[in-house]
C-alpha cells in the first residue's frame, strides 16, 4: 500500500503560482507514476500531470507550459509548480500513485485532495 498526504493548495489571484508538493510513504519501492488529478465543481475528475519514475511526462492540454511537474525520488514527493492561474483551474487536486503489487498489477492510490482557488 502507498500513502499520500498532498499540501500547498489555497487562494490566489489570477496570474499567480502556487506550488503543490505530494509526499508517499508506504511500499514506495513499488511506486512506478506519480502526478496530479484535479476535480471541479460538478465535473469529473481529470488529469493535470503525471511524471514516472523514469521521468516521462504527461500534461493535459490546458496546463502544458504553465504547470511543470517534477519529482524527487530520493524524497519520495512530487510537486506540481502551477504557474499563470486562471479562475478555470479552481479544483480540488488529487495526487496519485501508480503502484505494483505481488500481482503484478498497477493500482492506484490517491490523497485526500487540496483546494486551489483562483480568483479573477
Amino acid at each position: 500500500q502507498v500513502q499520500l498526504v498532498e499540501s500547498g493548495g489555497g487562494l490566489v489571484q489570477a496570474g499567480g503560482s502556487l506550488r503543490l508538493s505530494c509526499a508517499a510513504s508506504g511500499s514506495i519501492f513499488s511506486i512506478h507514476a506519480m502526478g496530479w488529478y484535479r476535480q471541479a465543481p460538478g465535473k469529473q475528475r481529470e488529469l493535470v500531470a503525471t511524471v514516472t519514475n523514469a521521468g516521462n511526462t504527461n500534461y493535459a492540454d490546458s496546463v502544458k507550459g504553465r504547470f511543470p511537474v517534477s519529482r524527487d525520488n530520493a524524497k519520495h514527493t512530487v510537486y506540481l509548480q502551477m504557474n499563470k492561474l486562471k479562475p478555470e483551474d479552481t479544483a480540488v487536486y488529487y495526487c496519485n500513485a501508480a503502484y505494483y503489487r505481488s500481482d503484478y498489477v498497477l493500482y492506484d492510490s490517491w490523497g485526500p485532495g487540496t483546494q486551489v482557488t483562483v480568483s479573477s
